[in-house]
């Protein structure tokens, strides 16, 4: 298992294929949930991932702050395999590169309802009602370093 930190524009083609083939299965297929999964974001992150033979263990990219801000933004933090730890260390990881890479102050992410606890265990705390995105429920979480 290999852990992978790039930039958008440092991906190989396989990669990015990879990449985006496991976002889409979990977020599209498992989830049921059709939605435009390439938004554009992903020129202006960093992009974390196990990865082993060349197929994704867990995924999430961290979009840069905003002009004028330290705060980045977390998101489509996925595992192929559940109940491993992947995603609890790449999430780890995510909070170094945040904080060394980035310069962040703060980190925010909007999780799905059912995983507040996860991210909770990482010390991040709600900062939003709930709301449905996609059809989902997911509330707005923050960490500060």
């Amino acid at each position: 298992m290999n852990l992978v930190i790039k930039r958008f524009d440092a991906l190989t083609t396989a990669e990015l294929y990879a990449i985006l083939a496991a976002r889409v299965a979990v977020f599209v297929v498992e989830q049921q949930c059709p939605y435009p999964e390439t938004d554009g974001k992903d020129f202006a992150a960093y992009h974390l991932f196990y990865e082993e033979n060349g197929a994704i263990l867990a995924y999430l990219r961290i979009l840069d702050a905003p002009e004028g801000t330290r705060r980045v933004h977390i998101g489509r933090v996925l595992t192929t395999r559940r109940g491993c730890g992947f995603g609890k260390a790449l999430m780890l990881e995510a909070l170094t590169v945040a904080r060394t890479r980035m310069r962040a102050d703060s980190v925010y992410l909007e999780a799905q309802s059912y995983a507040r606890g996860f991210y909770e265990a990482l010390e991040f705390t709600q900062i939003s009602d709930e709301f449905l995105e996609d059809g989902i429920p997911h509330i707005g979480m923050e960490l500060t370093l």
